[in-house]
């Protein structure tokens, strides 16, 4: 599907949940968010309408009817192709506040890695825990990746920047690696 055309069908999401307990919404807002859908108003969402989307959204479902509230699923569009280009535009600069996220946890990941290396420490523990870092970073893109239909115009940067993150992570490996296979006689 083309951007044009995801663009110009929407999944609207109209969700009612009892005021209490208040996990019930916190627990709806966050596979929403998660999901990637933009907030429109209390209790009401859109998505673009392909299927990127529909795991999520039938998680959204089935959460807001455990929990004893309503769903409706609404088939929309703009009324005039500026309606259609203004919501566009609206996912997309969700999807670039994403990206600024991103990229922000991208350098402090590297100010981490520039810090264990200025204190020299070059433990497998530790490379395990910058490792399991890049790794939540390599989600976090795909994720990103799979909701940005319309192509955010940070998007480029944020993989130009993982594989940045990539490269500095191997650089610290080496690093670790060259400290623990240096022999007692090399330390001297």
């Amino acid at each position: 599907m083309s951007s044009e055309d995801s663009g110009s069908r929407w999944l609207v999401l109209v969700i009612k949940l009892p005021a209490e307990p208040s996990r019930h919404r916190v627990a709806v807002w966050r596979e929403l968010r998660k999901a990637g859908a933009l907030s429109l108003g209390q209790g009401v969402w859109a998505v673009p309408d392909v299927p990127v989307f529909a795991a999520g959204i039938g998680r959204a479902v089935t959460l807001t009817e455990q929990a004893g509230g309503q769903a409706v699923s609404l088939n929309a569009s703009g009324r005039s192709s500026k309606d259609a280009a203004r919501f566009q535009a609206m996912f997309t600069a969700a999807r670039s506040a994403d990206w600024a996220e991103f990229l922000a946890d991208c350098g402090k990941f590297e100010q981490e890695l520039a810090k264990e290396i200025r204190i020299a420490k070059f433990t497998l523990a530790e490379l395990e825990e910058e490792e399991q870092s890049l790794e939540r970073l390599r989600r976090w893109h795909r994720d990103v990746t799979a909701r940005d239909v319309f192509g955010a115009p940070e998007a480029a940067e944020a993989g130009r920047r993982l594989k940045e993150c990539t490269a500095a992570c191997e650089d610290y490996a080496e690093q670790v690696f060259a400290t623990l296979h240096q022999s007692p006689e090399t330390e001297q």
